[in-house]
């Protein structure tokens, strides 16, 4: 690793740290096409390369999401319960969706994702602002249908899958934005592990990977990431309850639009450089 790759990594994690703690995301599709267009310069397979970027973000993931989901919690706005009921069952899927992911081939993984993010981003721009105010879902069982889905997007894409939680969360479970967010950071600590123990098991015996890797984990990447952006999702976290709900959900929406644009290609296709 070379000191421009260091310091894309750097600037990276400051990014990701701030977004993590803001909108209550992994920043695992921020992380993803950065860390894989470095391991393609270091000479690493472009397939290896996806699942080595997919695998490591989750490492990343799960310490972002330690620090912002404390902050969080300190302002009072995670719902604990949900997050440890969804995020156990997540834990699960998501090792089973990172064993899934590294069988199949990274663009259709890519362009799935995509959609998904983008169909949420529509119905969450479409709703009113009376819909979010209805009553909570508190039924575990509920909490457990919808946390299967999230486990394996997180597994299979490398994300925390705050993505689309925080999406399903205010729609389907009717939580407030704030705590959407803080419960979508306290869920994801549970995803990332069962992710990050999904890559590392089925990356053991892969060819061609760079030093200081542990199956599809590399260290390197994951420490440099992880001091850049560590203590930036305190700071989002305090923002997060700065801004009124309707602003922050506003600014959640065009994240996710300009995620699924970027994951189906439709930028690349443009030639714009985004």
């Amino acid at each position: 690793m070379t000191i421009i790759h260091i310091v894309i990594l750097l600037g990276t994690g400051v990014f990701v740290g701030f977004a993590s703690g803001l909108l209550g995301v992994g920043g695992g599709f921020i992380m993803a096409p950065v860390q894989y267009f470095v391991f393609v310069d270091m000479g690493v397979p472009a397939d290896s390369a996806i699942k080595l970027a997919f695998g490591t973000n989750l490492l990343v993931v799960l310490f972002n999401s330690l620090s912002g989901a404390w902050r969080h919690s300190k302002l009072g706005a995670v719902n604990w319960r949900a997050a440890v009921v969804m995020g156990i069952c997540g834990m699960a899927f998501a090792y089973a969706g990172a064993t899934l992911a590294t069988r199949l081939p990274g663009d259709a993984l890519r362009i799935a994702f995509g959609v998904i993010v983008l169909l949420s981003a529509i119905r969450m721009l479409m709703v009113k602002t009376g819909e979010t105010a209805r009553e909570p879902v508190t039924s575990p069982r509920v909490w457990l249908a919808w946390a299967i889905p999230l486990g394996l997007i997180a597994g299979m894409l490398g994300v925390g899958g705050g993505v689309v939680a925080v999406p399903i969360m205010v729609l389907a479970l009717r939580f407030k934005i704030h705590n959407a967010v803080a419960t979508s950071l306290a869920m994801i600590i549970f995803n990332s592990v069962g992710g990050v123990i999904g890559y590392i098991v089925n990356g053991m015996d892969v060819q061609g990977l760079p030093e200081y890797s542990i199956g599809y984990v590399n260290l390197s990447s994951a420490f440099v990431l992880i001091i850049s952006s560590f203590m930036m999702a305190q700071v989002g976290a305090i923002v997060a309850h700065k801004l009124p709900g309707e602003r922050l959900r506003f600014i959640f929406v065009l994240l996710m639009l300009y995620i699924g644009l970027k994951m189906i290609g439709v930028f690349d296709w443009l030639g714009w450089p985004l």
